[in-house]
This record gives C-alpha cells, sequence and structure tokens, in this order.
C-alpha cells in the first residue's frame, strides 16, 4: 500500500537481502568438545550432527595413558540442509584428565584457543582482510561425569580458567546411567557449584518476540544438559530410532522424556549466532585489547 506514495524507500527488504547474502556465503562454526575419555563425546557429536567425524579412531591403553598428553584434534564437515551450508569444525581434546598428575592438563587448549584468536587478530590487520576463516572456538561443550557428586576439582579449575575465552555450555554425559531424581539432584548441585566457584558459563539470550518463550524457559531450566548419544538405529513399534537398546528397554536419543537431546541441539542450533556474536564482542575483544595493551600500540 506504501509502494505508490512519494515517501516509501524499501529499506523493509534489507533484512531479506542479509539472509540472501548469508546464505550464499555459507557458515561458520567451531565447537569445542572437553571431557574425560569414555563420557561418549564422539558419540554425541556424531548424533548431533548426523555424521561420522572419527571413522578411523585409536583408542590408547591404560600405559600408554599414565605419561599422555593433551592433544588437540580439529576435523571440519562441510554439512548442506535445505541449500544452507554449514562448515562445522569440531574440536576434540583426547587424553584430558588422562595422566595421573592433571595439572596442566588444559594449558594446551588455553593455548589453543588464543592461538585462534591471534591469528583472526593478525588476519584482521593484514592487507587482504576480505576472506578470513574464522577458527575461533565458539562454543565449548564441558562433559561432567554422570559417575561423581557434582564437579571435581579439575572440572571447577578448567572452567574457572577458560570461561572469559569461550562460551562453556556444561553437559552431563550417559544420563541414561542415572534414576530421574539422580539426574534432578546432580543437576541442582552442578549448578549451585558452578555459582558457589563464580563460572561464568553460556546464559541464553532473552526471547525474542517470534520465539517461544515456554520453550526458551524450559531450554534454560535443563541446564547443565542430561544427554545420551547412539548411532545406532533400534526398530520400535514399527519406527527406526536412533537409541540405546537394553534388556529392560529402549532409551530413546531423541525423545525429551528420555533425555536432553533434543534441547542441546535446538540450544546449539537457535543460538548459533548468538554464540559468535558473544563470541566477537566479549571473548575476542577481551583478548584484543589484552594484547594491544601488552603490545604497547
Amino acid at each position: 500500500q506504501f509502494s505508490d506514495s512519494a515517501g516509501y524507500v524499501g529499506f523493509a527488504n534489507l533484512p531479506n537481502q542479509v539472509h540472501r547474502k548469508s546464505v550464499k556465503k555459507g557458515f561458520e562454526f567451531t565447537l569445542m568438545v572437553v571431557g574425560e575419555s569414555g563420557l561418549g563425546k564422539s558419540t554425541l557429536i556424531n548424533s548431533l550432527f548426523l555424521t561420522d567425524l572419527y571413522p578411523e579412531r585409536y583408542i590408547p591403553g591404560a600405559a600408554e595413558k599414565i605419561e599422555r598428553t593433551v592433544q588437540i584434534e580439529a576435523s571440519t564437515v562441510e554439512i548442506e540442509e535445505r541449500g544452507v551450508k554449514l562448515r562445522l569444525t569440531v574440536v576434540d581434546t583426547p587424553g584430558y584428565g588422562d595422566a595421573i598428575n592433571s595439572q596442566d592438563c588444559f594449558r594446551t587448549i588455553i593455548q589453543y584457543i588464543d592461538n585462534q584468536f591471534e591469528r583472526y587478530l593478525h588476519d584482521e590487520s593484514g592487507l587482504n582482510r576480505r576472506h578470513i576463516i574464522d577458527n575461533r572456538v565458539h562454543c565449548c561443550f564441558y562433559f561432567i561425569s554422570p559417575f561423581g557428586h557434582g564437579l571435581k576439582p579439575l572440572d571447577v579449575e578448567f572452567m574457572k580458567a577458560l570461561h572469559g575465552k569461550v562460551n562453556i555450555v556444561p553437559v552431563i554425559a550417559k544420563a541414561d546411567t542415572l534414576t530421574l531424581k539422580e539426574r534432578e539432584r546432580l543437576k541442582r548441585r552442578v549448578l549451585d557449584e558452578i555459582s558457589e566457584h563464580g563460572i561464568r558459563i553460556y546464559q541464553l539470550p532473552d526471547a525474542d518476540s517470534d520465539e517461544d518463550e515456554e520453550f526458551k524457559e524450559q531450554t534454560r531450566a535443563s541446564i547443565p544438559f542430561a544427554v545420551i548419544g547412539s548411532n545406532q538405529l533400534i526398530e520400535v513399534k514399527g519406527k527406526k530410532i536412533r537409541g540405546r537398546l537394553y534388556p529392560w528397554g529402549v532409551v530413546e536419543v531423541e525423545n525429551p522424556e528420555h533425555n536432553d537431546f533434543l534441547k542441546l541441539r535446538t540450544m546449539l542450533v537457535t543460538h548459533m549466532q548468538d554464540l559468535q556474536e558473544v563470541t566477537q564482542d566479549l571473548h575476542y575483544e577481551n583478548f584484543r585489547s589484552e594484547r594491544l595493551k601488552r603490545t604497547g600500540k
């Protein structure tokens, strides 16, 4: 109705232009997974993105783990869904918490995160800034063992060392080993300890007018996410589902009554942009200002 009037500019179409440009360019996202061996990190990542990121995995024996140092393994996969391309990089940290002395085991991880910031700063300050590849870590899934009574000292130290550099999302692994009561108790304990130690985890932004506020509140209330991963297809009532088959029944990965897998996946996908913005505006800016202060520029 306004198109014929003299004052019509047409900038209401700008968001569509931005959307088209973004879809054409594609998206980049880097996810780091940290946690002790055997907590199902690789299985969960494969379940989340329906890919096999670790086809030829080598699992070291106990003797090798005694002196083992933390390694950094980055796997990049291009995912396309309905014409939208995502370049996903998953950074794994095998060896974390495996050695007898785990005192310095997160130094390698801090070094890696800082190196990506450093590389981005260098590219940004260079002559050709058109095709900067963003390898900064946008999100870190921190896996908490379901077998303890809350956080271990290593968990606390790691999160305190990294909460100023990366968005931490705490995840309780192998949630099918816990009863519903135990799960709730562990979640409360973990949140209490996070608050007690002054650890800053990733906070979901407030719901926009077009978002489901109730679902967002449910997602917020589910943190830390208690998850189960599986790449196995099982037939249940004539339907093929991904789950884990036990002598007493089937645990369904994508059933919200069984675990928080769907909430974790929805949180990651719907807040991918926000995770990137927090990385850019908060963590990277902090690194950049510290770095420039140090060099005296």
